[in-house]
């Protein structure tokens, strides 16, 4: 018996929103190198080409024959009309999905109540919350005929914990979390899986895009620690859908060795 089995994933069909970089593009490499197919969703079409080559790379170096499709839709998960004609831009061949990875999702300033713009509130819930709802019912059906299927949500720590300056996307992280038990307790009938995946820090776009491209900003928030990296939530997901169809990873809440919640950690060990 192999540590990490993934011979479960061959073959399987993955649909990943946000999948143009971070956490998103990791998974999605490795998903390919898994022998998987994936669907790759985001809004940058030129990244997600780049996303693709690497996808279609990994493949041919596990060596595996079966798997290997791997097909890019321009997608904004917030935008209703574009969800719902998603599959008339993914193949026939690869409209049954197996796994859904609902990666897309952003934090944007770290302004306190009263001084945050209407905008940066409807966009953070127009597509941490809004679009990965409207993505998951999509797609719940066909998981519903088919008797399987496995929906796997990014929460994070700010969903288990809210903390001062992240009041909206601490918001929309609870909402993904209710949702999630939601979603896992209404299926308890099926053979579909629900998982959500809440990580504490990682090294991402993420925080440069909530200082609004200020890098030295983004920067400080991992500064004297080693964070998370993109790679190993990659590794907690693809992980949770390769186990055995009886088992279901409700949550995963992995941080930083030198993180203990949003607002306690360590930063003298680098």
């Amino acid at each position: 018996m192999s540590v990490f089995n993934a011979s479960r994933l061959i073959g399987k069909t993955v649909l990943i929103t946000g999948a143009s970089a971070g956490i998103g593009a990791a998974t999605a490499v490795l998903f390919a190198k898994g022998g998987s197919n994936v669907i790759l969703c985001a809004r940058r079409a030129d990244a997600l080409k780049k996303v693709a080559e690497a996808c279609s790379t990994a493949h041919k170096e596990s060596g595996l024959q079966q798997g290997g499709k791997f097909v890019t839709v321009q997608l904004d998960v917030s935008d209703k009309t574009q969800v719902a004609s998603l599959f008339d831009k993914v193949p026939a061949e690869l409209q049954a999905v197996d796994i859904l990875v609902n990666n897309a999702g952003y934090v944007l300033g770290v302004e306190r109540v009263g001084s945050i713009a209407d905008a940066d509130i409807e966009g953070m819930f127009a597509t941490n919350v809004l679009g990965l709802i409207s993505i998951t019912q999509l797609l719940l059906k066909g998981f519903k005929e088919r008797k399987s299927g496995h929906v796997i949500n990014l929460g994070s720590v700010a969903g288990r914990e809210p903390y001062t300056g992240g009041s909206i996307y601490c918001a929309t992280k609870h909402a993904v979390r209710a949702f999630t038990g939601s979603l896992m307790r209404e299926v308890v009938d099926t053979p579909i899986r629900v998982t959500e995946i809440q990580p504490g820090m990682v090294e991402t776009e993420f925080s440069v895009v909530r200082y609004r491209g200020d890098k030295s900003a983004a920067d400080k928030v991992y500064e004297g620690l080693q964070p998370l990296t993109a790679e190993d939530i990659a590794e907690e997901i693809v992980w949770a859908a390769a186990r055995p169809p009886h088992v279901n990873v409700a949550e995963v809440f992995v941080l930083p060795v030198n993180q203990a919640s949003p607002t306690i950690n360590y930063r003298g060990g680098k």
